[in-house]
Order: structure tokens, then C-alpha cells, then sequence
């Protein structure tokens, strides 16, 4: 029997998905990649890595991405920023970490940079919810859930432009707290922004048919050729 492909599925973000403020054993990357594992490990190599940082900003992203990802050539790029991104601290004076336009180019560069690399399966996800709705973000008019929201809009606009797959998690989440499922304070840590242990596991439960459909959809495309192995490179 021959040694089984290679299917490379990397997330690439910021702390949400690093899983800051949780055991690693209960972040979500860590749980779709155990959940991957038992769905798919007998017929692939399943490789999941994740290269996301805390504090990390599209622009930061960009400069990393060259070896942290492009150099790996993953079949599957699951992408995440934007709560940093939207984020204005004291000393911007009232302009964002990344302005709206910047953000749109970077979030496009990185998603034409993961289709130049091989990645087959491209993944585009909004943010959730936080719990700062009542103080006004440093010499704007504006709260940091304002501003995630507004980013967040933007992220569906380059998902829609670029083709790829959305996971709207805000929108998921939102149908979660209407319907009485939970609470937004549940679902995030006292810093109201990072994820508890509770928000990993919706963001589990929201992606995991997504990337399973991904993940089946580049098996049946790539497995006949090899994936990875010698007789042909991803």
C-alpha cells in the first residue's frame, strides 16, 4: 500500500484564530483539525497548521505571508482578520489601524497571493460580535462594534468580488443571540473581544460543514493526481 497524499488546510489570522485566552485543546482550529482528522485521515495526510498571530493586522499579515504561507503551498487557505484592523488607538488620532480601503487591497492581495500558491479552497470569514457597544473608540464618534461591523460588511464585499467561500460568523452568531441560544457576553472573555470557551465552540459548529464540503471538494479533485506526492507537486 502506498503511502497516503498530503492535504494541507492552513488558518491564517489574528488571536481569534490563535485561540488567545483558552487552553489550545479547546480553540476551534484545534477542534476542526482533530474533527478533519477523524473524517478524513484514513484517505489523506491531513496537515493542518496554523499561522496566526496575536495582534495581527491585514498589513502586518501580508508581510509574513510569503513564508508562512505561500512557501507551504496549503491546498486549503482559511483566512480571518479585521477586529485589529478596525481598531483606533490614542495615538492614530482617529484614523484606524487600517483604513477601510487598505484593508479591502490587503484582504485582496492575500486571497490573490493563496490562489498564486496552489490553495484550491479559499476561505473568507467575518468576525463575531464584541461587547464594547458603549464607549466611543479615541477622537472618533464611533464604538469598536461599530467599527467591526462596518468592517465586517467589508469583508462580505470582497468574498462576493473575489469568489471565494464566506463564513459569515457574525452573521451566524447574531441568529444565535436572537434566537435566545446565548448570549454576546457568553461568548466572549471579560475583554469582551476574545473568544470564551463557549464562542469557540459556535465557531466550530459554524465552520465545520464548510471546510468538511472544502475539504471533500479537494480530495475529489486533487487525490487521483497525487496530492503532494512525488509523481506530481500540488
Amino acid at each position: 500500500m502506498g503511502r497516503k497524499p498530503e492535504l494541507r488546510i492552513f488558518f491564517f489570522g489574528d488571536s481569534i484564530s490563535f485561540g488567545q485566552g483558552v487552553s489550545p485543546s479547546k480553540a476551534w482550529v484545534t477542534r476542526l483539525a482533530h474533527e478533519l482528522e477523524m473524517r478524513f485521515g484514513s484517505q489523506a495526510e491531513i496537515v493542518v497548521q496554523n499561522p496566526s498571530i496575536n495582534g495581527n493586522t491585514t498589513r502586518l499579515a501580508l508581510e509574513r505571508m510569503p513564508y508562512d504561507v505561500q512557501s507551504h503551498r496549503p491546498h486549503l487557505l482559511n483566512i480571518q482578520f479585521g477586529m485589529n484592523d478596525c481598531n483606533v488607538w490614542q495615538t492614530d488620532n482617529g484614523h484606524p489601524r487600517v483604513s477601510p480601503e487598505a484593508f479591502i487591497a490587503n484582504l485582496s492581495e492575500i486571497i490573490d497571493r493563496g490562489r498564486r500558491c496552489g490553495s484550491v479552497e479559499l476561505l473568507l470569514a467575518t468576525n463575531h460580535p464584541s461587547t464594547r457597544t458603549a464607549l466611543k473608540l479615541p477622537n472618533v464618534e464611533h464604538t469598536y462594534e461599530d467599527s467591526n461591523r462596518r468592517y465586517n460588511q467589508l469583508i462580505r464585499d470582497v468574498a462576493a468580488r473575489t469568489k471565494v467561500t464566506l463564513v459569515d460568523i457574525e452573521k451566524y452568531l447574531d441568529s444565535v443571540i436572537a434566537s435566545g441560544q446565548a448570549s454576546t457576553s457568553d461568548l466572549v472573555l471579560d475583554d469582551g473581544l476574545h473568544l470564551s470557551e463557549k464562542g469557540h465552540n459556535r465557531y466550530f459548529l459554524a465552520y465545520i460543514d464548510l471546510i468538511a464540503e472544502a475539504t471533500q471538494r479537494i480530495m475529489k479533485r486533487q487525490l487521483s493526481r497525487s496530492i503532494g506526492g512525488t509523481t506530481q507537486a500540488a
